[in-house]
């Protein structure tokens, strides 16, 4: 079978084909339209996905979308009218758009698919799996299980916001819901957005700024007695119940009632770029302690509904990688597998693997010790003859280094050398991580390279950690970890015989001051709270960016490596080598590696490069 999946129109958008259950191509539009978190149809992630897997329309057996848009509708219409008079304004916005765009989907997408070319819309299925379903089928028929347990927990679908089912072969089966308005991933939202972030973009910060909470404090748990006792009460199955007199997002315009929380916790709601304080910190963990206590008993509740020794996570809540490490701490089951792409990009590939055996009902075979993701790189690659056009486009400056051993050996120099660098190689990575194709690079033994990387190169807030890059081989030298990591998924705390002890009253430090203490031998990958968001590095799966890092640490006796997204704030990560060129010259970066080409950034005319984006002009993420 030939499927096009998609997901659209929320967040994320995205397109994926698979063949025969196999996974031919899959892609984010953001990275075509460079509009982080694009939600518009993905025509560009179609026209790629079909091209790439040599396929017209009028091949394709089936176009699967990735949730049910009439039971969201459903849902919609319910809401305002168990809240009537309440949220009329809400009501008058977003219903005729429904009404215009989304409730007539069918339409929508049988005529975006036509502005990509002709074709016939009889030959193929066109097939709405719900949302949750997606989820749950990008994770299990993506991973090398047989059968397993499947835990999916984000904001809302239609109306489930977190579900367990058990997959077994072919057969995906619901077991139990938690429905909307009751939802962890919008508390978690809700707590983004008073802490200043953007949603459905800046959780992940949130998670970030936890560690730098104090554990235990009386300010921390007063925090989390407050936020059980009046917002959240999360039940022995792990489902929550959220006081809605606290919340906006049913029928208003924002995520909470700030006047309520301003109220019960004291803190005054946090505006964009407003000075993060210790109340916010201690806050943010709070939140983030409560977001793991619910996802383990959620977790307890599979396995006691299905007697599984093995668990496939996916939604957005899965990208806590911190939750999902604290699930794996636990021992409830002996296997972990999250799907890399968690979100609703992965909703479109779910999709597709969804109709395939769902659907269409195909026999599958499970690839015992490996997913089918093949690492997740599956988006667009570009040709030596392609990378020239840029050269020439922008009168760069570059060597082209054909033997890779010199390569290598020349970026793992420029690294120990403190240099900050462009790795920009093969098929684009497809979900919200950069693991070895689109990334920058640096030295992790650099005290200082945490701060440069934040506010040089990356243009963000100060207290966000970056991840390394350690060889499979070596990870467990480096990092209190028992399993591979090859999607940078979970955390691990750090050797403690590389940590270093922190200053009396280090607690007490302000927030900004805590960086500036080295806290390992590996300290610009070391986070607050000495854990680390690992990848680990197979020389079977991406046998180029394992082959840099064994350089690295031939020359540096370290085998780990920075690893960060190559973008700079608010927008996605690079796609092409226009991209990733332009990054490159409107940042401190020092160097850049395009397949076989070395770039220098000395030797660059700055002068050709039209300066598109200034610092301040940087939009928030």
């Amino acid at each position: 079978m030939k499927i096009l999946g998609i997901s659209a129109f929320y967040h994320d958008s995205a397109a994926a084909v698979t063949i025969d259950g196999k996974i031919s191509a899959a892609a984010q539009e953001e990275r075509f339209t460079r509009k982080k978190h694009d939600p518009s149809f993905p025509v560009n992630a179609v026209k790629f996905c079909l091209k790439q897997s040599g396929l017209n329309i009028d091949d394709l057996d089936a176009v699967a979308f990735y949730d049910k848009p009439w039971l969201k509708f459903e849902r919609l219409m319910m809401t305002y009218y168990m809240y009537a008079p309440k949220g009329f304004k809400s009501f008058v916005e977003a219903v005729p758009v429904w009404t215009k765009e989304k409730m007539f989907l069918k339409k929508i997408i049988e005529e975006e698919l036509t502005s990509i070319e002709q074709y016939d819309f009889s030959k193929f299925k066109l097939l709405f799996p719900s949302h949750h379903l997606s989820h749950a089928a990008s994770a299990f028929y993506a991973s090398p299980f047989a059968s397993s347990a499947i835990l999916t927990v984000d904001g809302v679908g239609e109306w489930a916001t977190a579900s367990i089912a058990f997959g077994e072969g072919k057969e995906i089966t619901s077991l139990k819901e938690l429905s909307f308005p009751h939802s962890l991933g919008l508390f978690y939202s809700a707590v983004t957005y008073y802490l200043g972030f953007r949603v459905n973009s800046g959780e992940y910060k949130v998670m970030g700024l936890a560690p730098y909470g104090n554990s235990g404090s009386e300010q921390t748990e007063q925090y989390k007695q407050k936020l059980k006792e009046h917002i959240i009460d999360i039940k022995n199955d792990g489902s929550c119940c959220l006081n809605q007199d606290f919340f906006d997002y049913s029928t208003g315009m924002k995520m909470t009632k700030n006047d309520k929380w301003q109220k019960l916790f004291g803190i005054k709601k946090r505006e964009p770029e407003q000075d993060l304080t210790q109340q916010h910190c201690d806050f943010a963990l709070a939140c983030q302690q409560i977001t793991e206590e619910s996802v383990i008993k959620m977790a307890q509740t599979a396995k006691n509904l299905t007697k599984s020794e093995n668990l496939c996570l996916a939604g957005g809540v899965a990208l806590n990688c911190v939750a999902n490490s604290k699930i794996m701490q636990t021992g409830i089951f002996k296997n972990i597998w999250i799907q890399p792409a968690s979100g609703d990009a992965g909703g479109a590939l779910g999709a597709a693997l969804a109709a395939e055996y769902i659907y269409f009902g195909s026999e599958r075979t499970a690839g015992g010790q490996t997913d089918i993701m093949k690492g997740s790189y599956l988006g667009p690659d570009f040709c030596k003859c392609e990378i020239n056009k840029m050269i020439k486009t922008f009168k760069a400056c570059a060597e082209y280094i054909d033997d890779e051993e010199m390569l290598l050996e020349k970026t793992a120099q420029a690294a120990a050398d403190g240099k900050v660098i462009g790795w920009f190689q093969g098929k684009a990575e497809f979900g919200p991580r950069a693991l070895g194709n689109r990334s920058i690079i640096a030295d992790p033994r650099n005290e200082q390279m945490q701060m440069k990387m934040n506010l040089k190169i990356k243009h963000r807030e100060s207290f966000r950690p970056f991840a390394p890059s350690v060889t499979d081989e070596d990870a467990r030298n480096y990092f209190d970890i028992a399993t591979e990591s090859p999607y940078m998924l979970l955390t691990a705390d750090v050797k403690k015989d590389i940590c270093y002890n922190l200053p009396d009253g280090y607690n007490n430090f302000a927030v900004k001051d805590k960086l500036y203490f080295k806290r390992s031998a590996i300290p610009a990958v070391t986070h607050i709270d000495f854990s680390a968001r690992v990848q680990t590095v197979s020389g079977k799966t991406n046998p180029r960016f394992y082959g840099l890092i064994k350089k690295f640490s031939r020359i540096t006796g370290c085998p780990v490596l920075i690893n960060t997204s190559f973008n700079v704030r608010g927008e996605p990560i690079v796609s092409s080598p226009e991209d990733a060129y332009r990054c490159f010259m409107n940042t401190e970066m020092d160097c850049l590696i395009i397949g076989n080409f070395f770039f220098e950034k000395e030797k660059q005319n700055g002068s050709t490069i039209l300066k598109e984006t200034a610092k301040q002009d940087f939009i928030l993420d």
